[in-house]
Order: C-alpha cells, then structure tokens, then sequence
C-alpha cells in the first residue's frame, strides 16, 4: 500500500511540474507561434540558478527559487528581443534560432559546472508527513502546492487582467490585436518572459529531488512537446489536462515496470489520442 500511496504522489508531482513546463510553452506558441526547443534548458537554467544562490552562495533555497524565476525570466526576454523578435515572420528561422539558444545554453552549463557535475539542491522542509499511516517526503508536497499557486496566479492574471487580455488578444488574432493598440512587441517579450520563467520555476521546484546537469532538460523538453500534442496545440487548459494524464500514465508504467517501457506506453498514448481526435484531447479542429 505505501508503494500505491508513493506512485500516486509522484504521479502528482511529476503532472505539477509537467504543467509549469508545457503551460509556458504553450503560451509563448500561443502568442508568437514558435516551438521554443530551448525552453528545456531553461528550465535547466532554473536547477542551477536554484543551486547557485539558494545552495552555494547560502542565502536558502526560496531566494534561490526567486533568483531562477528572475535568471528565466529575463532571459527568456533578451532571447525575444535580441533573436526572436526580428524573425517574426520567419518560423523556420525562429525554430533554428532556439536551437541554437538550446545549444548555447547547454555548453556554458557545461563549461561553468562541469559535464558530471550531478549537484543536489537541500530542499526547504525536509523529513516526511504522516498522512493517513503513510509517510510522504514534504518536498514532494511543496513542489504540488507551489505549482498549483503558481498556475492559478497565471490564470487569474490571463483572465482579470489588461496584461492577461493583450496576451489572449495576440494569441487569437495578432493583426486584429496590433489594429486595436496593442504592441506586438511588448505582448510577445512578455509572453516569452513568462513561459521561461514558468520553466525556471519548474527546474527550481525539481532541483532538490532531480540531479542538476547540463542536459537535464533534454527529458524534459520531448515530454513537454509530447503532452503539449496530447493536449492540443495552443491550448493552455489541455496543456495542464494533458500534463495530469500523461504524468500519472507514465509514472504508474515506470514504478510497475520500467521506463523504457514508460516511454513506449507514452507515445503510444499520444498517437491513439491523435488518432481518435487529431486535434488533442483539448485542441480545436481547423477547417480545412
């Protein structure tokens, strides 16, 4: 039973940690409408950040999960100003761009921290919980709470509020939006600056479970295009509906039998999703 009781809590997890991942790369498709293949080093960028000012510098880990929201954030800013914004019209362009970002981002890890380097964040509350006769690691119980915080935050921000609105405006229709006063510009640096730092919060919350190294986002970034298929591209509600399915799936094959078979079981699920609704499990169909 306390087997059960673990799986379904790392189920949990994982499907809280997925969904801060694939939420911010669907925003940021939603608005630009670009596949950010660097937005697994981002959050990669978050793990260290974490690391680096929560862990070795001392100031505890919450100023270091601030610090790799902050590090993503900005980033993922300077990437759409400097990179992305002139190819606006250019999606292969922009595609190859992250690459490269990916690329970039993945080598300075490696040439600051070592390829092996393989370090462990202390987690803020450690020890387990009793929770009906089982015992659960408290971390496991942040990392569900501050992504469940974190993405209602995101939704009461895209659905109350001016900034929300010119996000959604850019989304469902840039050049009526542009007509209307909004700055294609601005919309689009802030989407790509929120999406990184939803991937730098994700890393930051898996850094003291995870071992931190330069591809550690590698993983990370084929699940998130996988469930973000699975949910439906674009759509931030299936985003998290489809982090939750595809999480709790593969956890459960992975602890009953492996993860190479998690994998194939992963992607078997997708294509039979894709095949009884093409458009995911929350995505709209488009007329032809």
């Amino acid at each position: 039973m306390q087997f059960l009781v673990e799986t379904v809590l790392n189920s949990a997890m994982a499907s809280a940690s997925t969904a801060l991942v694939v939420v911010g790369l669907a925003l940021i498709f939603g608005v630009m409408r670009i596949e950010n293949f660097a937005h697994g080093e981002l959050y990669m960028v978050g793990a260290y950040a974490t690391w680096l000012v929560g862990t070795s510098f001392g100031a505890g880990y919450w100023v270091g999960f601030a610090a790799a929201i902050l590090v993503t954030g900005v980033i993922g800013a300077a990437i759409e100003i400097l990179l992305l914004r002139r190819l606006r019209d250019n999606p292969m362009g922009a595609l190859i761009v992250t690459i490269g970002v990916l690329l970039i981002l993945q080598t300075a890890a490696t040439w600051f921290f070592g390829i092996n380097s393989n370090l462990l964040v202390d987690a803020p509350v450690s020890g387990v919980v009793s929770l009906g006769g089982f015992n659960v690691p408290w971390h496991r119980i942040v990392v569900i709470v501050a992504a469940v915080l974190i993405l209602t935050a995101l939704t009461v921000v895209l659905r109350t509020t001016k900034f929300g609105w010119a996000l959604r405006a850019v989304a469902q229709d840039k050049d009526a939006a542009n007509l209307q006063g909004i700055s294609i510009g601005r919309t689009s640096m802030s989407a790509m600056a929120l999406g990184a730092a939803l991937a730098g919060a994700a890393g930051s919350l898996m850094a003291p479970i995870v071992r931190i190294s330069p591809f550690m986002g590698q993983p990370v970034i084929i699940t998130a295009f996988i469930v973000i298929i699975l949910g439906g591209i674009g759509s931030m509600e299936g985003a998290i509906v489809a982090a939750v399915v595809y999480s709790t799936f593969f956890t459960f094959v992975s602890a009953y039998f492996d993860t190479t078979i998690a994998n194939i079981a992963g992607l078997c699920l997708m294509l039979a999703v894709l095949i009884v609704k093409p458009s995911g499990l929350m995505g709209k169909a488009q007329k032809v």
